[in-house]
């Protein structure tokens, strides 16, 4: 493919809100508020919004330096950086791949829940797993996206996020809203803003914080870096970037002020991990007032946020695969659809009446485990090492500007060795 025919963003304002829409997905909403619950609810913030701002924006500034100074996709880039090294680009987009395939399977989730809520349903999710139905929303979602990827970067990618990116903004800001009008708003902005600097000490929670940083700002998988690629060379980075960091975190933290008050009003468990947005909180919108309204609103925004982050995803690998084999984009987005949803089956059924499992452990949760909790440190290191070990500094302290004097020693220094501790806290503990 010449560069030529590459697309580009048709604005600075088209390229943030498709990069918020890559950034902001159901890890804001739904894994934010899990993760914060979890690990003692204020004190969480001080380790996460430390991952945010000193090593997550750093890294999400080279993959989109990277991207734009080298003009190629994940694998083009990597072997630009050095030849022997492009088939890395492909091992990021397997890893990215394999964490879409049963992404999709948790966005089909989403789907269901906002038809039934729609449809004034009482849906149980033990209920709705005992069935095959999660595969029919599994296979939607899959379609849904390739469907978008196919029609390209101003006609499917960008207008799509266009549309829904500021609409969920306004949806998650009225939600808010209405959740400051519960008795249990107060209690749960204490737990929310509240630090216990007690738990500080414990290393799970700051890789719990590291984790869900990277995770929540789409850094480390090649797709802001795929992103950068589209982006004109007027637009200046470190501004851009941090525009993108703080909508992120701004979603996520009034995910919190939307659930939080929902959870300590109707006497939940904060503390309830993945069950939170699909087991325990429609029980609450059952009684809630305007309970059904609200229900339709707080699934539609976890499934236009898992869209427009799966949407980013593919493109990873259709970018990829359509320069490296010559092919078009239509063309490569089916067959990878295809994929997908072959790859994504096994966990889809695993939460369905087949429970399909492997040594007792059902096969999304383990594909959770493994692919998306050793995938990201793979990708990250990948990409840290490579494009400021490998690459002339001189190419990207120019691309970035004057914060490249901070930005290149973090990502070639700190970000590696952060990841390396991640995976030993994950291996020992």
């Amino acid at each position: 493919m010449r560069r030529d025919l590459v697309e580009r963003w048709s604005s600075r304002t088209a390229f943030i809100l498709a990069s918020v829409g890559s950034a902001v997905g159901i890890g804001n909403i739904w894994r934010f508020s899990s993760v914060v619950g979890q690990n003692g609810g204020g004190a969480y913030l001080i380790p996460y919004l430390m991952a945010v701002f000193a090593f997550a924006l750093p890294l999400m500034i080279l993959e989109l330096a990277v991207g734009r100074r080298l003009r190629g996709d994940v694998v083009t880039a990597f072997g630009r950086a050095r030849r022997e090294w492009r088939p890395l680009g492909w091992v990021v987009c397997a890893v990215v791949f394999l964490i879409l395939s049963y992404y999709l399977v948790v966005t089909g989730w989403t789907l269901a829940y906002v038809e039934s809520s729609a449809a004034g349903r009482s849906v149980e999710f033990s209920d709705f797993t005992s069935t095959y139905d999660p595969i029919i929303y599994f296979v939607i979602s899959a379609l849904l996206m390739g469907a978008i990827v196919s029609l390209g970067i101003k006609n499917g990618i960008e207008r799509f996020t266009k549309l829904l990116v500021p609409f969920s903004f306004l949806l998650l800001l009225g939600l808010a809203a209405f959740s400051s009008t519960l008795p249990g708003y107060w209690e749960g902005m204490r737990f929310l803003f509240t630090p216990d600097f007690s738990v500080l000490t414990d290393p799970l929670l700051w890789g719990a914080a590291f984790g869900q940083a990277f995770f929540s700002l789409s850094v480390g998988y090649g797709i802001l870096l795929t992103y950068g690629d589209y982006l004109d060379e007027g637009v200046r980075l470190l501004p851009s970037s941090f525009i993108i960091t703080v909508a992120d975190l701004t979603v996520a933290i009034l995910a919190g002020m939307v659930i939080f008050p929902v959870v300590f009003t109707y006497g939940l468990e904060p503390a309830a991990g993945a069950e939170l947005a699909f087991s325990t909180l429609p029980l609450a919108f059952e009684v809630m007032p305007y309970g059904q309204a609200f229900a339709v609103a707080f699934f539609a925004l976890l499934f236009f946020a898992a869209m427009t982050s799966a949407v980013s995803m593919l493109e990873v690998s259709v970018a990829s695969a359509s320069r490296a084999f010559k092919v078009s984009r239509r063309a490569v987005s089916l067959v990878l659809t295809a994929g997908v949803i072959a790859v994504g089956l096994p966990s889809a059924l695993s939460y369905t009446a087949a429970e399909l499992q492997f040594n007792g452990m059902r096969i999304l949760d383990i594909m959770d485990e493994v692919v998306g909790g050793f995938g990201l440190v793979l990708t990250a290191t990948l990409i840290a090492v490579t494009f400021t070990w490998l690459l002339d500094d001189r190419l990207l302290h120019k691309e970035i500007g004057m914060g490249s004097r901070f930005v290149l020693p973090i990502v070639k220094y700190a970000v590696p060795a952060i990841m390396a501790l991640t995976l030993g806290v994950k291996l020992i503990l």
